[in-house]
């Protein structure tokens, strides 16, 4: 796909992601796709949906699951994902139905990942801009995934956003220097929620 999304577009997203959870809360059964959706959101592409909630003034996380990778329709791993965020993060307890008045939904679309090529480990840096790539790192069966928005959220700096990274994949945070590790990016268009189920926008970092 060329990879751009309308606001309309990522309004369906985020109202799919809440009524699949909803669904899933209230019946255990998992919505299937609508008729009669762009062709865009029927492309396959990587997806993740995050959930937060508002708590002594400032948004914390409540799940974020996803693919990184196009392997299934838009639209389908967008369910997907916001189901598994909802009641499959090892990180935090199941939604309830009640609580979900109180979530906000972020939608992030990615594109696919691309090796970072550097001569030696310490350009990996110079390689990667904040507010604009996601990582993902790898290194034998470890992998660690921080989506674009998170290091503009904590105010990371390139190299602090790669450490990150090595940690989220249960690595120490120097493994990035070392060899045989790999760094991929990834770029996205994030929608959210300003409100639990009101008004989406089309974050910019």
């Amino acid at each position: 796909m060329s990879f751009d999304l309308s606001l309309e577009e990522g309004k369906t997203l985020v109202k799919l992601s809440r009524e699949a959870i909803r669904r899933y809360l209230e019946k255990g059964e998992k919505m299937t796709p609508p008729e009669g959706l762009a062709s865009s959101l029927r492309e396959k592409c990587g997806v993740f949906v995050t959930l937060t909630k508002f708590r002594r003034g400032r948004r914390e996380l409540r799940g974020c699951i996803g693919f990184p990778y196009p392997t299934l329709p838009l639209v389908e791993a967008t369910i997907e994902a916001a189901i598994s965020s909802a009641v499959s993060d090892p990180r935090f307890p199941r939604v309830t139905l009640e609580e979900l008045r109180e979530i906000l939904i972020e939608v992030s679309v990615l594109t696919p990942p691309e090796i970072i090529k550097v001569k030696k480990p310490t350009d990996y840096p110079s390689k990667i801009k904040v507010g604009r790539d996601g990582l993902i790192i790898k290194r034998g069966l470890f992998s660690g995934l921080l989506l674009p928005q998170v290091p503009v959220e904590w105010g990371w700096d390139a190299e602090e956003f790669i450490s990150q990274c090595c940690i989220k994949a249960g690595l120490t945070p120097d493994c990035w220097l070392m060899e045989n590790t790999e760094v991929y990016k990834f770029t996205a268009i994030i929608f959210e929620e300003k409100t639990s189920g009101g008004e989406v926008i089309k974050r910019e970092l």
